[in-house]
């Protein structure tokens, strides 16, 4: 041979070939990919359901201050049954409730969580009458939008 190179065919390969590593890896990848969109959308429905309260001890420390403030957690689902703070209730019951903090001196503000499919008069109807009542701060939960 030119050069005074020897060719032995009986050594084998003595490289590691990578394309198929790396086509495995594509396909992971791949698969990955298409799963998470998966579990993004389960994560969608389970986002429309309302939660459960969740009873907790909470931790005491030097630095908290008391309050004087309740907090409504009002939620409607799609045929307009109404929530408060995770329980069934009607709107006489919530009024009813705001009454009494507000005979116990407690200053209030409230959570409005409504299904989207509901008519903008049900829940105007519920954010109405918290403010006719004296509910300082009414706010809305929403989810943020996803810009494409």
């Amino acid at each position: 041979m030119a050069g005074g190179a020897q060719s032995n065919d009986d050594d084998g390969f003595n490289e590691i070939n990578i394309v198929p590593f790396v086509d495995i890896a594509l396909v992971l990848l791949i698969i990955f990919m298409v799963t998470t969109e998966f579990v993004r959308e389960d994560e969608k429905d389970v986002e429309k359901v309302l939660p459960k309260n969740v009873p907790i001890q909470l931790p005491k420390a030097a630095s908290a201050e008391e309050t004087n403030t309740s907090l409504l957690s009002i939620a409607m689902n799609r045929d307009g049954t109404l929530f408060l703070n995770g329980e069934r209730s009607t709107l006489d019951a919530v009024k009813a409730r705001v009454k009494e903090l507000q005979r116990d001196g407690k200053t209030l503000e409230a959570f409005v969580a409504a299904d989207e499919r509901l008519t903008h008069g049900a829940v105007l109807t519920v954010v109405d009458t918290l403010r006719v009542l004296g509910v300082g701060n009414v706010g809305m939960n929403t989810k943020p939008m996803e810009i494409e």
